[in-house]
């Protein structure tokens, strides 16, 4: 275990490590969104219960400093050897997040969207598993990620079959 400033500093260091990761995926999956949220998303036909489009900025924020949280509080509990299996699983359901974007917004896919979400959703609840094992507080963090994905895959299903 670390003392003194050195192991704050290395922990805050961490800490803005997982947050620039976090939102380093947020930003490469929003410039897929950049074009396609003015001209192409106002133009599908959407379900009744498609959230205004306002929500998702401030929802997707408190995800991704959610995410950021969980993943320094296994890192600082175990490090990144002592839990290999979810640090990898991290960094592969981050990847997805960022690839989802660039599906259904930068390709214009709903469904190849759709099957690469339901990826998406599996990657987080194995992260979430794997969360749990090296820290409770870090799966519980990562549980609204989880719930908002599944609302998102049922409404990218939504919008894909209501514009197929």
């Amino acid at each position: 275990m670390e003392h003194g400033s050195t192991g704050v500093a290395r922990q805050a260091g961490m800490l803005a490590a997982f947050l620039l990761a976090c939102f380093g995926a947020a930003a490469i999956g929003g410039l897929a969104n950049v074009r396609s949220l003015a001209e192409w998303y106002p133009s599908l036909n959407k379900p009744s219960w498609n959230p205004p489009s306002w929500v998702f900025g401030p929802v997707w924020t408190v995800l991704y400093i959610l995410m950021a949280v969980a993943g320094w509080l296994v890192w600082k509990r175990h490090g990144m050897a002592g839990a290999k299996a979810a640090m990898l699983f991290f960094f592969i359901q981050l990847a997805l997040n960022a690839a989802w974007s660039w599906l259904f917004f930068g390709f214009r896919m709903p469904g190849a969207a759709f099957a690469e979400i339901v990826l998406l959703w599996a990657s987080i609840l194995a992260t979430t598993v794997l969360f749990w094992r090296a820290s409770v507080p870090a799966a519980i963090l990562f549980i609204p990620y989880l719930l908002w994905v599944a609302f998102a895959a049922v409404l990218n299903f939504a919008i894909w079959r209501h514009n197929t």
